[in-house]
């Protein structure tokens, strides 16, 4: 055991957790130790031990049922949950309750129950929540924070915000466990949370209440048949009979860590990493609109599209001294497939200043390298490093804002299932988010 080293173990060890046991493993191993892996997939623990022996050795290996026993054989000072996002709370609510911190990917859990178990244990444990939104760390979008920030625009009143997710990027959810709402509480909950949280966090605000609509408009065995004229095709990528005709055809056995990762591993669990883009099964939307009021009294116009030709978003906060615009497109890519995820696009990236009575003003934007547009190495170091920087922008995010930025996903879930508006408080006891 190292004395100056705090000791972390990591739960779910599929693509994205990789980014926090390589970190562990090279870049902050002064600070960092690596103790405990434990994962329903033997054989995937078994690859990333392989990944992780030329630098740090084997670790040990549980399955998931043995969280418990991980914990006490390990002593980890933190658990880093990183799987399925409907099983985010049990495993940080019993984190918490066996005395550890937590780190956990981004959704914090996936409806109004599970936040509210977890906010309950935060309460009993005293123990500490970092939920790792690295899209606040991206320098053009703290940038846009400060600028926010500095009252340039006045009182904000409005947002109007859209994002696109294209035929690639899009597509790769709707292959994936997250194509089931039970499992990932919809794109709503999984990959809006971090534009909520973005809202919220840009505007210090928190959501009120929510009216939503969405639909699964492409993603459809229609479109297959009458768009794509894909006769034949199998429940997955994998010897479909339609393969040479689909655009949407994943190789998993061309790609060197898709095929170890996924193809490899199936035997262990009986996981298909590519699933039908178009099965009728399929119960999450691919078309979404919400209207959000804040508790500042703004309002915003908000969409997320999962079938775009293009990647990126767009984003305008009008104020009574006038209006902010920002755009970014950002870098498509295949979870899991060696590609830098959301790394921004260079030159399509734009911030503008439209001062009330005042010509545009074209700001200089701020750039950053890698993953999600430069903040994931900036997240990474405040996650590990033994003196984090200075965070004057307030970017390090626990479990309110994780609660936060759900509870505008889930509101919107129950309003498209209703028809009708709901408010936050109907949700979550509010005095566990003060």
């Amino acid at each position: 055991m190292s004395p100056s080293k705090k000791r972390y173990a990591v739960v779910g060890v599929g693509s994205r957790s990789e980014m926090y046991t390589r970190a562990i493993a090279e870049d902050y191993r002064a600070s960092a130790e690596l103790v405990g892996l434990c994962d329903t997939n033997p054989a995937r623990m078994a690859l990333r031990n392989r990944r992780l022996a030329e630098s740090v050795g084997e670790v040990a290996a549980y399955p998931a049922a043995e969280f418990d026993r991980m914990v006490a054989e390990t002593k980890p000072d933190t658990v880093i949950v990183t799987s399925m996002d409907v099983t985010h709370s049990d495993y940080i609510v019993r984190a918490m309750e066996l005395g550890c911190d937590v780190v956990t990917e981004k959704p914090m859990t996936t409806d109004e129950a599970r936040c509210t178990k977890i906010l309950q244990a935060v309460r009993g444990t005293g123990r500490k929540i970092q939920v790792t939104f690295n899209y606040r760390y991206a320098p053009p979008r703290s940038q846009v924070k400060e600028i926010l920030a500095s009252g340039a625009i006045g009182e904000i009143t409005g947002v109007d915000f859209h994002w696109t997710l294209d035929t690639r990027h899009g597509a790769d959810y709707f292959r994936r466990w997250h194509r089931q709402r039970a499992n990932s509480g919809s794109l709503l909950v999984h990959k809006a949370t971090h534009h909520f949280d973005l809202v919220n966090w840009w505007l210090g605000a928190r959501p009120t209440a929510v009216y939503a609509t969405g639909r699964r408009a492409f993603y459809t065995p229609a479109t297959a048949d009458e768009t794509f004229s894909l006769a034949g095709r199998g429940e997955r990528c994998h010897g479909c009979e339609a393969a040479e005709t689909c655009p949407f055809f994943l190789d998993l056995a061309a790609n060197d860590q898709l095929r170890a990762m996924y193809l490899e591993c199936e035997s262990a669990d009986g996981y298909f990493r590519d699933r039908c883009v178009f099965d009728d099964r399929i119960d999450i939307w691919d078309t979404m609109s919400l209207a959000v009021a804040y508790d500042t009294g703004a309002m915003m116009s908000y969409s997320l599209l999962a079938y775009a030709p293009v990647e990126g978003y767009a984003i305008a906060f009008n104020g009574t001294r006038g209006r902010l615009e920002h755009r970014a497109c950002e870098n498509t890519y295949i979870s899991g497939d060696g590609t830098v995820p959301g790394e921004l696009t260079r030159g399509n990236v734009t911030i503008t200043l439209i001062p009330a009575f005042e010509s545009p003003q074209e700001i200089e934007v701020a750039t950053g390298a890698g993953g999600h547009g430069g903040g994931d190495r900036l997240l990474l170091d405040d996650v590990f490093r033994a003196d984090p920087p200075a965070d004057p922008l307030a970017r390090k995010a626990g479990e309110i804002d994780g609660a936060t930025s759900i509870l505008t996903g889930i509101a919107a879930c129950r309003s498209i299932d209703s028809g009708q508006a709901i408010r936050i408080d109907d949700l979550v006891n509010p005095e566990l988010l003060a």
